[in-house]
């Protein structure tokens, strides 16, 4: 009765599989590089073992008992565990494993010349397998997605500083104000003031925004704050409604603008610029994997400068 697998019997195992792959004992002498008798005595060898025959040879040829066959079928599945047990013990030894979670403001991934994806790509240069998730989050999500280790790493707008949190500036962020083709401001754009716009109906951020926050008193006394989104995206959406005036990331209209969907009020008076942010919990809490994405977050911010 077998009640321990050894090394040994993987081998008398391995050995048996080579048998019956090879027909009988005899063809199995050149596969196996041993006498006929050595390969009878290791099949003998794994039957006491097992407490049960496993094929017959002889004058008459080599045929498998059905015990035999059964083990044949259970040595396939051990010698694929086996395999699978090698290939994740390979995977192991690399230089970095486990997961990176990235969050990020709805535009952030395309901003500044790109340079998540850069990271990104650098990263993937390294000796790792590690699993990467991308979630799309609003600046107050991010931070606490940051400190409950629901995500490693955010990129967003930060209008103040958690001290449990580390801040680290990507790049600024020029936004300006824009109404769409089909507003009734949109023929006098470009050199309007704001007691102009003031009469209009807004779109604003639904959070914080301490750069514009006078502009934000005056259309709430006014009333003309009608609508809040939390992302470009719906901001946007909203402007090109033709019922709505507001801020958009210069880049991220650039586009609307060129095809005549957009124009900005006045870009040169209604504009504030901000600071994009990467932000991660505190360097004695991040695991190896983080802190190289760090680093090439670094280098390529080096490179782009």
């Amino acid at each position: 009765m077998l009640n321990q697998f050894s090394d040994l019997d993987l081998r008398l195992v391995r050995v048996f599989l080579a048998v019956v792959d090879a027909g009988g004992i005899s063809a199995a002498q050149t596969v196996l590089n041993v006498s006929q008798s050595t390969i009878s005595t290791q099949l003998a060898t794994l039957e006491t073992r097992l407490g049960y025959r496993l094929c017959l040879r002889g004058r008459s040829g080599f045929s498998l008992t059905p015990k035999g066959e059964e083990l044949v079928r259970c040595s396939a599945q051990l010698l694929q565990a086996i395999e699978q047990f090698c290939i994740a013990a390979r995977r192991t030894q690399r230089t970095l494993l486990g997961t990176l979670n990235i969050g990020f403001i709805g535009h952030a991934a395309m901003s500044a010349s790109g340079c998540l994806s850069k990271a990104i790509a650098r990263f993937r240069e390294r000796d790792q397998d590690v699993r990467l998730t991308l979630q799309v989050m609003t600046p107050g999500l991010l931070e606490e997605a940051v400190i409950n280790g629901h995500i490693d790493v955010g990129i967003g707008y930060f209008w103040h500083r958690l001290p449990n949190l580390c801040y680290r500036a990507l790049y600024r962020e020029r936004q300006v104000a824009y109404c769409s083709a089909e507003h009734v401001l949109f023929p006098q754009s470009g050199l309007l003031d704001l007691a102009q716009v003031l009469r209009h109906d807004w779109v604003w951020r639904s959070y914080f925004l301490p750069e514009v926050s006078e502009v934000a008193a005056m259309l709430e006394d006014q009333g003309q704050i009608v609508a809040l989104a939390d992302n470009m995206e719906a901001t946007a959406v909203l402007i090109r409604s033709g019922r709505h005036l507001g801020f958009l990331p210069e880049h991220f209209a650039e586009t609307p603008v060129q095809q005549g969907l957009l124009a900005a009020l006045n870009p040169e008076r209604l504009q504030y610029q901000v600071e994009i942010n990467m932000i991660t919990r505190q360097q004695g809490i991040r695991s190896e994997v983080v802190e190289a994405f760090l680093a090439d977050m670094a280098a390529m911010l080096q490179e782009i400068a």
